[in-house]
């Protein structure tokens, strides 16, 4: 099954890829691993992708879709994927499809995972990460830590990142809607899209996305 999953940030997105793909026994891409992997293994493409970064510049479409290429031809992704972050604008849905149109292939389904705006911004705005530890995270409202501003794990101090605040949050949603949510209608108009929410807990979510993909393509797994 070849999947793309789409939704704004703080839709759950990676959160549900890792579940899903496990689910279906298929490889979750996430543009974040492709470019830390590139970069770390000092790949032709990492050290290019590094230096558009190093200079605070956006990297080419160009350079993330060779990555994405390069990726999908692993052994691994041969029986499917599940491709998260990618692609992230029209064009990049278009190479998508001419990449997978000269191997035969096509895509099963692109899931878009729905949340109201108001909450994507409670969800990352309330999150608290632990100074000393950032895979100590807490939330205001739904992970509140025992004492307000301190970490429960090891007593570090929780801070508000910067890149958490409200005004950035609105700020990506902004980049989200003009860039992203158009790759949408795009797959709406090939009969690919399935749309479903993602409020709720994790497992519920899982099961309403296991459940909209079946239905979608048949049991195909």
């Amino acid at each position: 099954m070849r999947i793309v999953l789409v939704g704004p940030p703080g839709a759950g997105k990676g959160t549900q890829a890792a579940f899903l793909a496990k689910n279906l026994s298929i490889p979750h891409i996430s543009t974040g691993d492709l470019f830390r992997a590139n970069i770390s293994q000092q790949t032709e493409l990492g050290k290019l992708a590094k230096s558009y970064m190093d200079a605070g510049n956006l990297v080419p479409d160009e350079v993330t879709i060779a990555m994405a290429k390069d990726r999908m031809e692993q052994p691994d992704a041969h029986g499917g994927f599940l491709l998260d972050g990618f692609p992230r604008n029209v064009s990049q849905a278009e190479a998508l499809d001419d990449m997978l149109k000269a191997e035969g292939m096509k895509l099963d389904a692109v899931l878009d995972l729905e949340v109201p705006e108001d909450e994507v911004v409670k969800r990352i705005a309330g999150r608290r990460v632990c100074r000393n530890d950032s895979s100590h995270v807490f939330h205001v409202s739904y992970k509140p830590a025992k004492q307000e501003g301190v970490c429960d794990v090891c007593g570090g101090e929780l801070y508000q990142r910067d890149d958490d605040s409200e005004e950035t949050v609105r700020k990506r949603l902004e980049v989200y809607h003009t860039q992203t949510e158009p790759i949408i209608d795009y797959y709406k108009a090939q009969g690919l899209v399935v749309t479903i929410s993602a409020l709720g807990k994790v497992e519920e979510v899982t099961e309403r996305a296991m459940e909209a993909l079946q239905q979608k393509t048949g049991d195909h797994k």
